[in-house]
């Protein structure tokens, strides 16, 4: 065995690693970033357009009650239905 292991002037694989990453964004990242982005703007979209909905649109109308239903209610509460 020889005691004397050179490299040469190469750089270990572990070590090359560090200089790559310090050179660019890691991918993961960028696509990470995008879709968060666009489920932030999605949402804040959605919630813009509710505030703007709840300004401008009229209320809705209530369904119309049938009269058998009005007859009934009235009855329930002891007041006597018209007509009768």
């Amino acid at each position: 065995m020889d005691d004397s292991f050179e490299f040469d002037g190469k750089v270990p694989p572990s070590f090359d690693r560090v200089d790559a990453e310090a050179k660019g964004l890691n991918p993961g990242l960028i696509v990470l970033l995008i879709v968060g982005g666009l489920l932030l703007t999605f949402l804040v979209g959605n919630y813009v357009l509710y505030v703007y909905a709840q300004k401008t649109l009229p209320p809705r109308k209530k369904k119309p009650v049938s009269k058998k239903k009005m007859k009934k209610e009235k009855l329930k509460q002891g007041v006597s239905a018209p007509g009768e």
